[in-house]
């Protein structure tokens, strides 16, 4: 990964402040888990995303957008990860407007997006492990349109959004990539049964069941049966942006343990006096820089088109993963009994990290990934 740009260091430090300040636990993650709000994120806050224009970070500058990139939107991904800040970003502004890009869906929701009005979500898991290329759900044609049957699960803000962008299988068989299609459902729509989750962050997933949901032809995005190159690019964004999510929430919970390490006494000494935990500290410091730097390139190499972004988009994830799972646990163990309070923040992360984790794919799935495309 090359050195950042001046414009890139920009929204880097833009980000870190109006995060810090506006998108903190106590103001966002606290408040709306302690009023029990239904979205599990903050709509004042989604618009000033907006009024900042980082929704528009992934939508092209013709159609009002800042026309940047995956780098970009990681750069902001990690202070979301670092403040634990709930916001529809990734799931809205960077899966979806990278899966409606270019096509008739683009105009007419890309406006709603830029202007924070809007939340979209993404429905493709329908198991307990996350496999896109097994969809079941089926799309039969009726008359000029199709009726979807079936169930997804795991929709992040699914309850929330205006519009689930949902792959149904409309040929083949579960398993083969090709025969998948990708429908823009509205969430009104007749027969769309919608469950809210609350998951173990705090944050609102759904479980979504279609029975008999008829859609006309022009809920289609892109083409029938071919829609795997646009979901798998459109996942492949998420991926990368959950990874330096993760690589966020690795950060966050390892400045606070530090920032414990240098306040908490112990035997009349600093905990951070104890080589045995400097010697902990120093390495997971290590592994957040090496993990970052494995979010930051294959974000480049998505930005890029090279061939290998999505190898290094599963190696990201995968790595991000296992690091942010070190420092949460690490962070809780070196608080003590006070990590497994309410009252404390570290505990958050090892919550966030539990369910980004799971994400468009967990350890397992990238690791096998990786595996696969190396060619073992």
């Amino acid at each position: 990964m090359a050195l950042l740009t001046d414009d890139q260091k920009m929204l880097q430090e833009t980000a870190a402040s109006f995060l810090a300040d506006e998108g903190s636990i106590a103001t966002q993650l606290r408040h709306w888990r302690d009023i029990g709000c239904k979205d599990g994120f903050g709509h004042g806050l989604w618009r000033r995303f907006a009024e900042l224009g980082l929704t528009g970070i992934c939508i092209p500058e013709q159609q009002g957008g800042l026309g940047l990139g995956s780098v970009e939107a990681a750069l902001l991904l990690e202070q979301i990860g670092r403040n634990l800040t709930p916001s529809p970003f990734l799931t809205t502004a960077v899966v979806a407007a990278r899966a409606i890009e270019g096509t008739a869906h683009a105009e007419r929701w890309y406006p709603g997006i830029l202007s924070g009005e809007v939340v979209l979500a993404v429905a493709v898991d329908e198991s307990r492990r996350h496999a896109p290329e097994h969809t079941a759900l089926t799309a039969e044609r009726r008359g000029n349109g199709f009726v979807l049957n079936g169930a997804k699960q795991f929709v992040v803000h699914g309850a929330s959004a205006g519009m689930v962008l949902t792959a149904a299988r409309t040929s083949g068989s579960p398993g083969d990539p090709a025969g998948i299609t990708l429908f823009a459902v509205p969430k009104d729509v007749a027969g769309l049964d919608v469950e809210n989750v609350i998951l173990a962050d705090s944050s609102h997933a759904a479980g979504l069941t279609f029975s008999n949901v008829e859609l006309d032809a022009d809920a289609v995005v892109g083409d029938v049966d071919a829609a795997w190159v646009v979901l798998n690019r459109a996942l492949n964004a998420g991926r990368a942006g959950a990874a330096a999510e993760l690589v966020g929430v690795a950060a966050g919970a390892s400045t606070l343990t530090v920032h414990y390490l240098k306040q908490r006494k112990q035997f009349g000494k600093f905990l951070g006096e104890f080589q045995a935990l400097q010697h902990r500290a120093a390495h997971l410091y290590g592994e957040i820089e090496i993990a970052r730097a494995a979010a930051l390139k294959a974000a480049e190499l998505l930005d890029s088109n090279d061939p290998k972004a999505e190898l290094l988009v599963a190696v990201a994830k995968a790595k991000a993963a296992s690091v942010s799972k070190l420092a949460v646990q690490e962070g809780v163990q070196m608080h003590g009994g006070i990590g497994m309070t309410d009252e404390h923040d570290i505990g958050f992360y090892m919550k966030r990290d539990a369910v980004l984790g799971e994400l468009f794919g967990d350890i397992y799935y990238h690791r096998t990934r990786v595996a696969e495309l190396s060619g073992y």
